[in-house]
């Protein structure tokens, strides 16, 4: 088991350290379950309260809270104890599952496809016809990796994910389990004798960039001609939907159940809350954000945070639900 004193710590975080305990730290756990052995982080006042009743020898606090240390215990003081807290939980961070070969025999691998140094490939994964992938790349057993695709380096594909033909991945990506990309775009016009609905073909693909996450079972579509694109950087929750055509820019932040329409585009750095729905052809420009819940129909300005449903200025959502709750209690 790994452990650090407090002033290893410290040295890591490069923080204000007050107080300081004996104790060897054994990894970090929250305020009420932390035993002796742990280091746990204060970043809000509200739970500076439970500091005298927590069990932990050490804490990480934000450097403009009030807390005094106690006897053996310390406290380490940084600017932003979430961040700092991260830092510590990769000291901690228990070692990936390993492969007893780089590739397993049970593993299909098409002739035709180029497989970069220091590639492992689990059991019964499929690589397909003109496959690329990069130095480095790491794909869990039951991975598909369908014809014509590229991967860049580093990447990760856990188990269940499919990545259909013609894709092409940026490096350092991680796509937790049952991710699906490339899958056909939602697209049916009704028949001309009105008795069906005709599909319609989906002939693009996806282009993903650098360092993107997508979380288990959310679903990238391929588009309908040209590219659905995720941008460098985009971290994307479990259970989201993107549709085909649309256009994610750099550092984007979609949270669980939410989704994209076909044919959306988000500037960079907008911010996508839990179960908000993005109605299709609208624009979301840099630095907005979207409440959880909302329904967006109309295109968001940069920087404008929106809420409700359907979703508008977030100031002006929150007066009207005050003045309904009034109204209600006449």
């Amino acid at each position: 088991m790994t452990s650090y004193t407090i002033k290893e710590i410290n040295d890591i975080l490069k923080g204000e350290l007050i107080g300081n305990t004996t104790q060897s730290i054994d990894g970090p756990e929250q305020l009420q379950n932390a035993e002796i052995n742990h280091i746990t982080f204060i970043g809000s006042i509200k739970y500076v309260k439970h500091w005298a009743d927590s069990k932990a020898c050490a804490a990480v606090v934000n450097d403009n809270l009030n807390v005094e240390p106690g006897d053996n215990r310390a406290l380490i003081k940084v600017k932003n104890a979430d961040l700092a807290m991260a830092k510590i939980l990769e000291l901690f961070n228990p070692p990936a599952p390993e492969f007893d070969t780089d590739i397993h025999p049970t593993a299909v691998i098409h002739e035709t496809a180029k497989i970069g140094e220091g590639c492992k490939i689990g059991a019964n994964c499929y690589i397909g016809k003109n496959v690329e992938l990069g130095n480095g790349v790491i794909l869990y057993p039951n991975v598909c990796v369908f014809d014509e695709t590229t991967i860049g380096n580093n990447t990760i594909a856990w188990s269940g994910t499919v990545i259909r033909e013609r894709c092409i991945i940026g490096s350092h990506c991680i796509f937790h389990t049952n991710v699906s990309i490339g899958a056909d775009g939602f697209g049916y016009r009704p028949s001309d004798d009105g008795r069906g609905l005709v599909k319609i073909p989906q002939i693009g693909n996806v282009i993903i960039g650098h360092y993107v996450e997508i979380g288990a079972n959310s679903c990238v579509d391929r588009a309908k001609f040209s590219a659905t694109i995720v941008g460098d950087g985009c971290k994307i929750d479990n259970l989201v939907q993107i549709a085909h055509n649309s256009i994610m820019g750099r550092f984007c932040i979609m949270a669980g159940h939410s989704g994209l329409a076909g044919s959306v585009t988000l500037g960079d750095g907008v911010i996508i809350g839990g179960s908000a729905s993005i109605k299709d052809h609208t624009t979301i420009e840099s630095g907005a954000t979207v409440g959880a819940g909302s329904g967006v129909m109309n295109n968001v300005k940069a920087g404008e945070t929106v809420l409700g449903y359907p979703a508008q200025d977030a100031r002006d959502m929150l007066k009207q639900w005050v003045a309904m709750r009034r109204l209600a209690k006449k």
